[in-house]
């Protein structure tokens, strides 16, 4: 089982819509997948139709122990989904006391083993939800815009990441770095590319996620790329995307 977080501290860079349609993306490779919103804002359950305010429990309850990730779980178009809700911020309050807080998740995850990929949608910030995604993944995806700022905020990340492979998780393996909303003809856009290929070198994975209103549009229908437009470029993106991870294999 591959378990994989989307991260990317910096906010609007692609995160929510990287893991609902890259886990879409690996569902139709028949590959069975496990997508979890730990982001109190709750964009992946809403972008896929899951109407949170509405659910008894969701991704806090996980966290605080009082259910198991399969009693909260909801298939959508083949995927099966752990919620989270605006609660979840104060689940991290709540978690900031408890003991082995760092490995809520970990445990949390220790008690499936059916899935194939488990594909974690965090927030922008590097705090107690996203340390406890860390802490249970073996891989990393980082999404980026081609931009100076990027490139920035990336730094301060693998610092991070660096940390937790010195501490709570030495098996955190960084599977990649997927360029969003990319525009093959902006110059600044090719010579962001290029530094990152310089520093992160193989790293850097080869399918580039292009600007595309499609992918924008498809959460106001709460449907992934697949379903809204299969035909568009952000279908082609994703897809190729799944398959270049299959491919790779992990690291």
């Amino acid at each position: 089982m591959r378990t994989i977080a989307v991260l990317n501290q910096k906010g609007g860079v692609g995160k929510t819509s990287t893991s609902v349609n890259l886990g879409a993306g690996l569902t139709r490779q028949k590959q069975r997948v496990l997508l979890l919103d730990l982001d109190p804002q709750a964009h992946l359950t809403y972008s896929l139709g899951i109407m949170a305010h509405e659910l008894p429990r969701t991704m806090g309850a996980v966290l605080m122990e009082e259910c198991q990730l399969a009693d909260v779980a909801t298939e959508v178009n083949e995927m099966d989904v752990v919620p989270a809700s605006v609660s979840l911020a104060g689940t991290e309050v709540d978690l900031a006391g408890v003991l082995s807080r760092e490995t809520r998740l970990k445990t949390a995850l220790s008690e499936i083993d059916d899935y194939d990929f488990v594909i974690m949608d965090c927030p922008p910030n590097l705090g107690l939800l996203t340390l406890n995604a860390m802490t249970a993944a073996t891989e990393l995806l980082v999404p980026m815009q081609p931009e100076f700022l990027a490139l920035q905020s990336l730094g301060k990340l693998m610092e991070t990441v660096k940390a937790i492979q010195n501490g709570w998780n030495p098996d955190l393996k960084l599977t990649g770095v997927v360029m969003t909303r990319y525009h093959r003809h902006k110059r600044l856009n090719r010579e962001t590319r290029r530094s990152i290929k310089e520093y992160f070198g193989d790293a850097l994975l080869e399918t580039t996620i292009r600007d595309n209103i499609s992918l924008a549009e498809a959460p106001s229908f709460g449907q992934d790329i697949f379903n809204y437009k299969p035909r568009s470029n952000g279908a082609d993106d994703y897809r190729n995307l799944a398959l270049e991870l299959l491919r790779r294999g992990a690291p």
